[in-house]
């Protein structure tokens, strides 16, 4: 993921749209707290203090981004890293907690079928980033040219495809926001 933002020019448009990401991840956790916050004035099903850990975690993950976007991962390997490991774990858990949080609002504000879209978007996620941390965790080098065969190649590629997995989890997490929004 952080490859194709190593070298310029690139890492300056990757750093850019990352946090403008970051930014507009904080936008629509913040409205959905603010969701959250008004369907609960009538219905209590959550307690507040649980919507605003969920919030809280969620800007976590955006900092996260933040620090991958400042950060590039051939400059300053372990800060890039804690920032990818901040970012995709409280990402994770942002949307597990409001896959949860989905669930309880049923089915007064959403549907069985959009929790179970959420909860399986959410599954997939965790699923992922479990081996993207392993296998990430096994490579001993820092390097952007990889090629088969190549020492820790076979690692750092499936911990790639877990990284795309989960980052496309997110955005398709956020894309089941639309109804709520309108």
């Amino acid at each position: 993921f952080s490859d194709t933002g190593t070298k310029p020019p690139e890492s300056g448009i990757f750093g850019f749209m990352i946090n403008i990401s970051a930014l507009l991840g904080v936008i629509t956790m913040y409205i959905r707290y603010l969701l959250i916050e008004k369907q609960n004035e009538s219905s209590h099903f959550v307690r507040s203090s649980c919507n605003m850990f969920s919030l809280c975690i969620g800007l976590m993950g955006c900092i996260g981004m933040g620090i991958v976007a400042t950060f590039q991962e051939l400059s300053v390997p372990s800060v890039h890293d804690i920032g990818a490991l901040v970012a995709f774990g409280s990402g994770v858990v942002y949307i597990t907690l409001q896959s949860i949080i989905s669930y309880k609002s049923c089915p007064q504000w959403n549907t069985y079928l959009m929790c179970h879209i959420r909860m399986a978007i959410s599954v997939v996620s965790c699923i992922a980033f479990i081996p993207m941390i392993v296998f990430a965790s096994r490579i001993s080098m820092t390097k952007i040219d990889w090629t088969p065969g190549e020492k820790d190649y076979t690692y750092h590629f499936v911990s790639a495809i877990c990284e795309w997995t989960v980052a496309f989890g997110f955005i398709f997490f956020f894309l089941t926001f639309i109804r709520d929004f309108q």
